[in-house]
């Protein structure tokens, strides 16, 4: 019976800029460049709740963004300023326990089975938590609380945003069935047109499907949401796994059919990663660059260095755009984006150049 919380700092990069600045906070507010200075370029990375509710989400264009509220303001990200909160909310959590997985900069896994405050209710822990992240950073954050992974995520965003909820085994079934398909991990646009022919939208339509069928259907996804369904989920809070990769990925409502649109998402993405490989204190010499446009067609390209990269942004985002227009860029608009490093070792180990002819 393990106790899992999961941590989602609501809408992180605005929360941060509102903070900040108070007159931001009864505004629509948009974590983009302005397209209005920008000739229509850019991408949302988030939008405050009001934003959101006009339509704005992240990954959406800009210059989507300002049709849909002419009078948000825009603030360009300063993902700087986001990785050192991250880094702040991440030892809070560090006073709790140490068996911390690490998702973004704005979410988290934490499993506090056996916590460092032998708190034995999860619930008054994870107020606690919430309360302590409040009063130090004045952020909220919204909890999901569970005895696996894959419930806990989804019980975080059940009730955005200050939520806390919790979904204890015997009620598991009964709140899994409830849910749309659409909330079942894995379960994505190609996956879901799948899903609404055979009939499957919600998870009381997937619990009655046998097993045989599911994976015939699906394959691997379908033994998932198999077990998922029924409330099984055995991984665990990988605290201190060694990863083979660290990837991040974008998929886009609306395609991507300009390059400075392209290159601003693949910035993002950039300087996400590096900050992931930062958090784990990794670093890498191979870059998988991976581009799926909109009829499906996926294509992959990877680079690999005799020594390792250096965690700089600049560099990295360089040798991606190379890879990006080696893989063919823009022939056709885009719907995902994605960059994962491999051939990873801890940041301690580097190359070391002998000299032995000298």
């Amino acid at each position: 019976m393990r106790k899992i919380i999961h941590v989602d700092m609501d809408a992180f990069y605005a929360q941060v800029e509102m903070r900040d600045n108070p007159n931001l906070k009864n505004v629509p507010l948009v974590l983009a460049k302005d397209p209005r200075l920008t000739n229509g370029h850019g991408v949302v990375a988030t939008a405050n709740y009001l934003a959101r509710e006009l339509g704005i989400h992240s990954a959406m264009s800009a210059n989507e963004a300002k049709k849909l509220a002419p009078h948000a303001i825009f603030l360009t990200p300063n993902f700087a300023k986001y990785q050192k909160v991250s880094q702040q909310v991440h030892d809070i959590f560090q006073h709790y326990t140490d068996m911390i997985e690490p998702i973004a900069f704005d979410e988290a896994y934490l499993d506090v089975t056996n916590n460092k405050l032998d708190i034995v209710n999860e619930v008054n822990l994870a107020r606690r938590l919430q309360d302590e992240i409040w009063q130090q950073l004045a952020l909220t954050c919204s909890l999901g609380i569970s005895y696996n992974k894959f419930i806990a995520k989804l019980a975080s965003e059940y009730n955005k945003p200050v939520g806390t909820v919790i979904i204890h085994p015997n009620d598991a079934i009964e709140f899994l069935q409830q849910l749309p398909i659409e909330d079942f991990r894995g379960v994505g646009k190609k996956t879901l047109l799948s899903m609404y022919q055979e009939k499957i939208y919600t998870g009381a339509d997937l619990y009655h499907k046998q097993l045989g069928w599911l994976t015939n259907k699906f394959g691997r996804l379908g033994y998932e949401l198999y077990q998922h369904v029924r409330g099984i989920d055995e991984r665990p809070v990988m605290w201190q796994r060694e990863r083979k990769s660290i990837g991040k990925e974008l998929t886009f409502t609306l395609a991507i059919t300009s390059q400075q649109r392209a290159n601003d998402v693949l910035n993002q993405l950039v300087t996400k990663l590096v900050y992931l490989l930062k958090q784990y204190e990794k670093h890498g010499r191979t870059i998988v660059m991976k581009i799926r446009y909109h009829d499906f067609e996926t294509v992959t390209k990877r680079v690999t260095k005799p020594d390792f990269y250096k965690l700089d942004e600049t560099i990295i985002l360089a040798e991606v755009l190379i890879l990006f227009n080696e893989l063919g860029g823009l022939k056709k608009p885009i719907r995902l984006l994605g960059i994962t490093f491999t051939n990873l070792a801890p940041i301690s180990f580097e190359n070391i150049n002998l000299p032995l002819f000298d």
